[in-house]
């Protein structure tokens, strides 16, 4: 009988329609990363065009997440999770849909400026809900669901400019998948511990600004942003310019981004699917992260090391590390449950998109580091630093794999 009720939980609509949002967000998210190198190629851009230009609409996109979340952060503990989750997937499908009409490379920014505003609302709203409607023994395992089958959405989103062969027909395809997920979500309920705190006016809801104001709540919730910061080092230096690494690895065969990023969200997907299942075995969230954390730098340590001589082995390590940093959904859920129901969205929310916003600075770092040290080396020093700070955050956070999420930060 238990267990029937517990799959009754996890089958439950909003479980199924924060996962159905989430695979759309990723599916538009890295759309970019896959169709940066034809996209440009068509607007007239060289090789070396192409890598900085490239560099800064990612790094527009990026800056999009960061503002972006601490925008929804505020609106889902302000106006509740559904209208984040109403409101950001309009926004970014808009974006999309405009961006397969794109013809200059400025105007290309600044939508996908629009669009990263957009896509900064779906994953912290979503596990905020799935959190606060899950029984506590099924949280790791419901975030887990919804960010293994949302991170499937980067697989679609290759295999769909690869079966249509245009990158402008991806970008329609993201777009209208998002409008008709629309549909699905007239059905979904507001989270009941929002429902209980949303007409109390005594009660400081969506506060951004609190997390500086309190020495306790600014540490955890730094040390929530670098527990994710690996993740976006994999995914934002490694495989999406895995083309220049694989140049500076000596492989003959071109490398393609897309591809690189496909096999690294493969194995994302399949890790997120796994670390529920971990940390709710080992009782602990902070275990479950350290160790996939370290199985995440031994894959790094070795496509840095000069021994990979194939794209075989290439793309095998993006799915090595891809498996790796697999606990996206564990570290998203850590930072909700580390604040209380007035504050959880606008934590939820933000917190990975100011990992995804760091990305600005290690793409930065990146573009720095690659003259004076050359591309291997320049991996090597921003993923010394993302490491270093993840590790010491993970181990010193909190535990909250038990945690009643019924309170309050006043």
């Amino acid at each position: 009988m238990e267990e029937k009720t517990n799959v009754k939980h996890l089958l439950s609509i909003p479980v199924i329609v924060a996962a159905l949002g989430y695979f759309v967000d990723i599916y538009d998210l890295l759309l970019f990363g896959i169709v940066r190198i034809p996209s440009l190629s068509d607007m007239g851009l060289n090789e070396e065009q192409r890598s900085i230009v490239g560099a800064s609409i990612l790094n527009w996109q990026m800056t999009g997440l960061l503002i972006g979340g601490v925008l929804w952060g505020i609106i889902g503990d302000k106006k509740g999770r559904l209208s984040v989750l109403f409101g950001s997937i309009l926004t970014y499908s808009i974006a999309n849909i405009a961006c397969g009409f794109v013809q200059d490379a400025e105007v290309y920014k600044i939508l996908r400026f629009i669009a990263g505003i957009g896509l900064a609302g779906e994953l912290g709203a979503g596990i905020t809900l799935v959190s606060e409607i899950l029984p506590k023994k099924l949280r790791a395992i419901g975030t887990s669901l919804v960010a293994g089958v949302g991170l499937c959405g980067a697989v679609v989103a290759y295999f769909t400019v690869e079966l249509f062969g245009s990158w402008r027909t991806a970008y329609f395809i993201g777009g209208g998948l998002g409008v008709t997920l629309l549909l699905l979500r007239v059905g979904v309920f507001e989270s009941g511990m929002f429902k209980s705190i949303k007409h109390e006016s005594t009660i400081a809801k969506g506060n951004f600004l609190a997390f500086f104001t309190n020495r306790r709540r600014f540490l955890i919730y730094l040390k929530c942003i670098a527990i994710g910061l690996p993740t976006w080092f994999v995914i934002g230096i490694l495989s999406t310019f895995s083309n220049e690494f694989g140049t500076a690895l000596g492989i003959s065969e071109p490398i393609k981004p897309g591809l690189s990023i496909m096999w690294c969200y493969i194995g994302l997907a399949a890790g997120d699917l796994m670390s529920g299942f971990i940390s709710h075995g080992l009782k602990s969230r902070k275990k479950a992260v350290a160790l996939m954390m370290v199985f995440t730098l031994i894959g790094t340590i070795v496509f840095l090391s000069g021994i990979i001589h194939s794209a075989f082995w290439l793309y095998a390590f993006c799915l090595w590390m891809g498996l790796g940093i697999g606990y996206w959904a564990m570290f998203v859920t850590i930072s909700a449950e580390q604040f209380g129901t007035n504050l959880r969205a606008t934590a939820a929310t933000t917190v990975p998109n100011m990992v995804r916003g760091a990305l600005v600075l290690m793409t930065s770092l990146f573009a720095y580091s690659k003259p004076g040290t050359g591309v291997l080396m320049a991996g090597a020093i921003v993923g010394l630093i993302a490491f270093v700070l993840g590790f010491y955050a993970v181990l010193t956070i909190p535990e909250t794999h038990d945690r009643d999420l019924d309170f309050l930060e006043h």
